[in-house]
């Protein structure tokens, strides 16, 4: 392996602005003896092609941390705050520690443990961000269909949390569940009692 100092890590979040569910950051760093070809923005890549990359990430990467925020984390801080506590619980949350984190976006979370610059729209030009945007994205999306499970009627696995029709006419027809961000008005607004 490389020296320390010479580690970049990749990060990304994915879901910070559905109604429910935590959000959920990835940090990558890739090995650049062992490539991985189609890696790109993970919301431009099929749910199939994702879920093709995602293990070849786990096997080939130097180190990949995924980590979250909850639902109550994101209603206390908010999710601007939530999502920086996630990215920084993914880095610190690395086998290897990096020296600088690169992370997808126009602004960085505090206390980092590295050096860390912001790239805008990252996932699509830095392949360690595009996989940690990938494995972010998988995993959150599993994570929503055991909410959804543990909460039918909402339709969670479908939109994964996200603000459609139908997860706006669920909800005034059942109220908030235990996931949802209360802290988000339309989820507040939906609040029975």
């Amino acid at each position: 392996m490389s020296r320390t100092h010479q580690l970049v890590c990749g990060v990304d979040e994915a879901g910070r602005g559905p109604w429910a569910g935590p959000v959920t950051a990835a940090a990558v760093i890739l090995d650049p003896a062992r490539p991985i070809n189609g890696l790109t923005d993970s919301k431009r890549l099929s749910e199939a092609k994702r879920e093709a990359l995602a293990p070849l990430i786990r096997e080939r990467a130097l180190a990949w941390c995924v980590a979250h925020a909850s639902v109550e984390e994101i209603d206390r801080l908010n999710i601007r705050e939530a999502t920086f506590l996630a990215m920084r619980r993914a880095v610190e949350g690395l086998q290897h520690a990096p020296s600088l984190a690169l992370i997808d976006g126009n602004a960085l979370p505090g206390r980092l443990a590295c050096e860390a610059r912001a790239i805008v729209k990252g996932d699509l030009t830095e392949p360690a961000i595009s996989a940690a945007s990938i494995l972010a994205k998988t995993v959150r999306d599993a994570l929503m269909l055991e909410l959804d499970a543990a909460h039918p009627g909402y339709g969670l696995g479908q939109h994964k949390g996200y603000g459609t029709a139908a997860h706006a006419e669920a909800l005034a027809r059942l109220g908030p569940a235990p996931c949802h961000r209360r802290s988000f008005a339309p989820v507040r607004a939906a609040t029975i009692g």
